[in-house]
């Protein structure tokens, strides 16, 4: 009898020089997940039938309808290579910019990403947002040059004519490359034709082509266009002979085991970028070297619950092995647990196994507590890995209520999943106001969100209309502000004054880690000495990062301040995240500690005394600092036909917008503008009321900036009056 898929897949997990993780990243409706159900196919996971159809790896009913992929849902295919078995893991990452969350996260726990783009469309500006978060993660990218088909079917070129549109695209890859890959990586991960790294085909008619393929089985770009003559029966009995002669699967996968590193290899690399433990220590070399016999750590990306399993945990185990009954410790969440089940994927199904070694992509039940993100390490705790970012915050706001008090204690229940199964969206329980609040990344990402509460999880809710999230910041640096503790024994002096714009760049770009800083941290301190000009006394002396403001301890000879430190940065992070104008949180805010004097008695320098002396202390600093609302902007790429111009400048123009740019491509016009958000609720029915239904836009950058002068007081008002703030709570 033939070896069972799953032994298959469990004899080759126990070794790593035969894994290969990938992700597969692409722009929006480019066919990804119609390409990863061709893998599947090809390695016997599915029907090829059903391939492209079925999009096996969409499992959520919403996304079946919507025809989007949500979740990265992970699969496990084994392939053959010059009679060498390899497992390859992979994982389906959405493409829609709202939910670039996920894709973030899956980058962390991939070693290499096939990037896919659309032949008739070029690289998009959401290709280019997630192989920025792909490199950024030093992720290895090979392209796959989708739909080929339409450049014969739809736009008849010549191969001359299409070898140089392929030429024109692999170029502009490679720019991106180049301008975002680490230093020493810039030409090693140039993708090109001779070398194999790229490959053409199409993933409906299953079939793709790569230079090396094409010498050994002697395919030639004839055939293709051979292919796609005739009539539409001629037309569907050779793109089948085609696919036989060169499957979609075989092409892909060679590529991946010839040009994607194995965790090996990848993990010597990556780690010294992710984990910001002490390499030299025991941990760190057994996480170097993806070792079966070290310390477990693993590292969750995504939660998924499962009805029958309860919360299954997938995540990368990059160190130590993966037991049935451990005792693991939860690094964020700061709590043991105990693992209950181990699964390997078998296609999309779960396989219970007792163990698996490091190097492998997994699922976990019992994690409890665990969110996307956290570091599961065995022995207590740990230093954890790096905070997985995300390249946008969330910037619109939902008030949710449940419809029947009665399902409120559920409801509750239902937002804490609803946060797991998707960290980009923020949840805020209010217990003052007993408002919930769902923060997420633009209307689509919260409708999707309201739709699985009531359709899946049974929940009737009602949702206020969108609200747009401010940050609070401030224009001019403050005189010397004191802050004095109840018992007045406790003196702390600040100043508060706008961030440079080049440490602003600095955090944004991950070159300043956000947290607190116990020891000084080299790599940052030359950062700032070197490019931000700073002296490297001042540099030291960064203490705090949060959420785009620092904190910097500026005093001499205090003897008590390292005791304080921590009650200072808890108060820090309390006003950045409610400023003084109406409790939005602050940006680009830079606040030093001066001097203070300190009661000799621990105890009468305790927590009740000095919450309130810092926070007074630097409140009353920004509101002498200028302080001011600053909102958030997108911008946007806008593609439509060329005779409907001017009626979009129209509506960007009554958006409060500014057109950054205008290109004309054929018949259609790419526009590039800058809007506010506060004016794009109903945005995506504007554009297509205006545009005949025929315009389409993409998110390209996020940013904030100065809100006009004149709607400065209406909007601290209004904020004031939804929130239901009295005087008294703000100001200094």
């Amino acid at each position: 009898m033939a070896e069972k898929m799953v032994d298959k897949v469990t004899r080759l997990m126990k070794k790593p020089t035969n894994i290969r993780n990938i992700g597969v990243c692409a722009h929006i409706d480019h066919g990804k997940t119609t390409f990863s159900d061709n893998l599947l196919a090809g390695a016997g996971m599915m029907s090829e039938a059903d391939a492209g159809k079925a999009c096996k790896l969409d499992f959520h009913d919403d996304e079946q309808e919507r025809g989007i992929t949500i979740d990265s849902a992970a699969v496990s295919m084994v392939h053959t290579h010059d009679d060498e078995e390899y497992l390859i893991n992979l994982i389906d990452t959405p493409g829609h910019v709202d939910f670039g969350g996920d894709v973030t996260r899956a980058m962390r726990a991939v070693d290499g990403a096939i990037v896919l783009i659309c032949a008739s469309e070029g690289p998009m500006p959401q290709t280019e947002t997630v192989l920025r978060q792909a490199l950024k993660e030093r992720v290895k990218p090979i392209l796959f040059i989708n739909k080929v088909d339409r450049l014969v079917k739809e736009l008849k070129l010549s191969p001359e004519q299409m070898q140089q549109r392929f030429i024109k695209q692999i170029t502009e890859i490679n720019r991106i490359i180049r301008s975002i890959a680490p230093e020493e990586y810039k030409e090693l991960w140039q993708v090109n034709i001779e070398q194999g790294t790229v490959a053409f085909g199409s993933a409906f008619h299953n079939w793709a082509i790569s230079l090396p393929y094409m010498k050994k089985k002697g395919v030639s770009f004839k055939e293709i266009i051979d292919a796609y003559q005739g009539t539409d029966e001629e037309i569907k009995e050779k793109t089948k002979a085609l696919a036989k002669k060169a499957p979609l699967h075989e092409v892909i996968l060679n590529m991946v085991v010839k040009h994607h590193p194995d965790p090996m290899q990848a993990q010597e690399y990556r780690i010294p970028r992710l984990w910001q433990g002490e390499m030299e220590s025991s941990d760190g070399k057994s996480l170097i070297e993806c070792n079966p016999q070290g310390r477990t750590f693993f590292v969750v990306t995504k939660v998924v619950v499962d009805p029958q399993a309860g919360e299954i945990s997938a995540g990368r185990l990059f160190s130590g092995t993966m037991r049935k009954g451990d005792e693991v410790y939860l690094n964020r969440a700061k709590m043991p647990a105990r693992i209950q089940q181990v699964y390997i994927y078998n296609g999309a199904k779960k396989e219970i196994v007792e163990s698996v070694p490091a190097g492998n992509i997994i699922g976990v039940g019992g994690l409890k507590a665990a969110m996307p993100g956290e570091t599961a390490s065995s022995e207590g705790p740990a230093d954890p890995f790096e905070e997985i970012k995300h390249i946008f915050d969330p910037v619109v706001t939902k008030a949710i209520e449940a419809k029947k008090p009665g399902d409120l204690p559920k409801l509750i229940d239902v937002l804490r999943q609803v946060q797991k199964e998707d960290p980009t969206i923020v949840v805020e329980i209010n217990e003052e106001t007993g408002e919930h609040l769902l923060h997420g990344m633009g209307e689509l990402h919260l409708e999707v969100i309201e739709n699985r509460i009531i359709k899946e999880k049974g929940v009737e809710v009602k949702t206020s209309p969108p609200i747009v999230v401010y940050r609070e910041a401030i224009t001019r640096k403050s005189p010397e502000v004191e802050g004095k503790s109840p018992n007045k024994h406790n003196k702390l002096y600040f100043i508060v004054e706008p961030l440079q714009d080049e440490v602003a760049h600095g955090i944004k770009e991950g070159k300043i880690h956000p947290g607190r800083y116990k020891k000084k941290n080299d790599e940052v301190v030359t950062f700032l000495r070197e490019e931000c000009g700073w002296d490297t006394k001042l540099a030291t002396n960064l203490k705090g990062v949060f959420n785009g403001n620092i904190l910097l301890d500026q005093t001499r000879g205090i003897v008590h301040i390292n005791e304080i430190m921590e009650m200072v940065l808890d108060m820090f992070e309390d006003v950045m995240k409610a400023g003084p104008l109406a409790k939005e949180p602050c940006t680009n805010v830079k606040v030093s500690l001066m001097d203070c004097t300190l009661h000799e008695d621990a105890i009468h320098r305790g927590p009740a005394q000095l919450y309130p002396a810092v926070r007074e202390g630097i409140r009353g600093a920004m509101m002498q600092a200028g302080p001011i609302m600053y909102e958030p902007l997108q911008v946007m790429r806008i593609e439509a036909p060329n005779e409907y111009v001017g009626e979009i400048s129209k509506i960007v123009s009554s958006k409060r917008g500014q057109l950054l740019d205008m290109q004309q491509e054929g018949d259609i016009t790419v526009i590039t503008a800058k809007l506010p958000v506060g004016e794009l609720f109903g945005w995506s029915n504007d554009l297509r009321s205006a545009t005949g239904g025929r315009g389409n836009s993409s998110l390209v950058d996020q940013m904030f900036e100065k809100l006009p002068h004149e709607l400065q007081d209406k909007v601290i008002r209004q904020i004031i009056q939804r929130k239901g703030l009295s005087e008294g709570t703000l100001g200094a």
